[in-house]
């Protein structure tokens, strides 16, 4: 089992990223709380993984903290129906803190609102894990500074992020247009896309 990988960051995407360590380069799939988290690129990097065999070829998937990891595992290891790509989404769309909230207050309607969740999913959420979502213990690593995003980039970041949770490109436009002009210029890419996710019900 990998518990982590460190190494130099070659690409970063935010649905994946790119990891350079010896000579080999790792393929790692994350959610966007872990992009929006990332150094920048050429910089040494954590990542907590979970490896996923399938038929075809392993898949790395990858986490800026262990808490995320933690829920991920939970997500596709105790609710029935939850893949990798559906517990990407939540992570996605969720912090931990907010999906362990939704979940021990029964929030159907904010679970629901998660790109393939749906109602029937979210009441499936709440009734396999509402006994087994407590507080996180505090082993979050020490998240660095992270420079600044021009505003064209985190456009193109969550648009790009949008269109990973299956929406289409015109319509992940005009959401993130129209999420920016409310939001500010100080937003970030995780603030953008889950303002859109919350709006697109």
């Amino acid at each position: 089992m990998i518990s982590f990988i460190e190494g130099k960051l070659i690409e970063a995407l935010p649905t994946r990223i790119v990891l350079e360590v010896n000579g080999m380069g790792y393929e790692i799939f994350i959610p966007i709380s872990t992009y929006e988290k990332l150094p920048g690129v050429g910089s040494t990097v954590r990542i907590y993984t979970h490896l996923s065999v399938r038929e075809d070829a392993p898949i790395l998937y990858g986490f800026y903290t262990l808490q995320e990891r933690d829920l991920f595992r939970l997500l596709i290891n105790a609710v029935t129906g939850i893949g990798p790509k559906l517990a990407l989404n939540i992570l996605s769309s969720f912090p931990p803190e907010a999906f362990r909230a939704a979940v021990s207050q029964g929030d159907i309607k904010a679970l629901a609102q998660v790109p393939g969740v749906g109602k029937k999913t979210a009441e499936r959420i709440i009734v396999e894990l509402r006994d087994k979502v407590f507080p996180a213990k505090k082993r979050e690593v020490p998240i660095p500074s992270v420079q600044p995003v021009a505003q064209d980039q985190r456009w193109t970041d969550a648009i790009m992020a949008l269109m990973a949770l299956d929406f289409k490109q015109s319509e992940a436009y005009e959401l993130v247009s129209r999420v920016v002009s409310n939001l500010g210029p100080n937003c970030t890419v995780e603030e953008i896309v889950r303002e859109c996710l919350r709006q697109k019900r």
